[in-house]
């Protein structure tokens, strides 16, 4: 069980019967406010109240890597497009949504909503 505090510290719980086992896995010093696997449960998506997209890959027992940071507006929320784990879209509260390259964080395609963006 992955979960985040709002301090921005990302912790795993390891549950068996009765018992478990915390531990941080990462500490970005920003309020979390989602979490999103890849479909294949590889990749974490961190998105913070500040806007900027970090990815953390559990097997690798790293520290979280900033991929994404707010331009002109924050970003809203961020999901894994399609099966995979290469590419994610989001959305800004300006109504952007942008296609990204999860490898090295380069913006592939954008398209302008117009409108504000809110999530209910």
């Amino acid at each position: 069980l992955y979960l985040s505090a709002q301090e921005g510290i990302l912790f795993f719980y390891h549950i068996k019967d009765l018992q478990y086992e915390m531990k941080i896995c990462a500490d970005i010093f920003q309020p979390i406010s989602s979490l999103i696997f890849s479909p294949d449960y590889t990749v974490l998506l961190l998105v913070t109240d500040q806007g900027t997209v970090y990815t953390y890959k559990p097997t690798h027992s790293g520290e979280a890597v900033k991929l994404l940071d707010t331009c002109s507006s924050c970003f809203l929320a961020a999901d894994f497009l399609s099966l995979g784990n290469k590419y994610c879209v989001s959305v800004t509260i300006s109504g952007e949504v942008q296609v990204w390259f999860l490898e090295d964080g380069t913006c592939l395609s954008k398209l302008n909503l117009d409108i504000e963006v809110h999530i209910a």
